[in-house]
């Protein structure tokens, strides 16, 4: 049950990170462009801090698809290596064959 919670709260990470993205940039560009004035550039990061705090993309996790693991998650698969290990063990992940597990 927690599994899917970690999975379900990671999927909404991502649609927010996309969501204010183009924002949150704009906010940025803002802030560190030394020739507006230092009211505007203030402005700006107070509106940059009241986005949402998912929106950004530091608080994005790697996590296996299957099991919510966030560690030995290998990217180009998106599984943990211990779901690759059972999928590899019945056999559903083409090319891998058991050898000595």
């Amino acid at each position: 049950m927690a599994k899917k919670a970690m999975i379900e709260r990671e999927k909404k990470r991502q649609r927010l990170v996309k969501q204010y993205a183009a924002k949150r940039a704009a906010l940025k560009e803002i802030i560190n462009d030394q020739e507006k004035p230092m009211e505007e550039r203030f402005r700006a990061s107070l509106k940059l801090a009241n986005l949402p705090r998912n929106s950004s993309a530091t608080r994005l996790h790697n996590r296996c698809q299957l099991t919510g693991r966030p560690h030995a998650y290998y990217r180009k698969l998106k599984i943990s290596r211990i779901a690759l290990r059972e999928l590899g063990s019945a056999g559903q992940l083409p090319g891998m064959v058991k050898s000595s597990w």
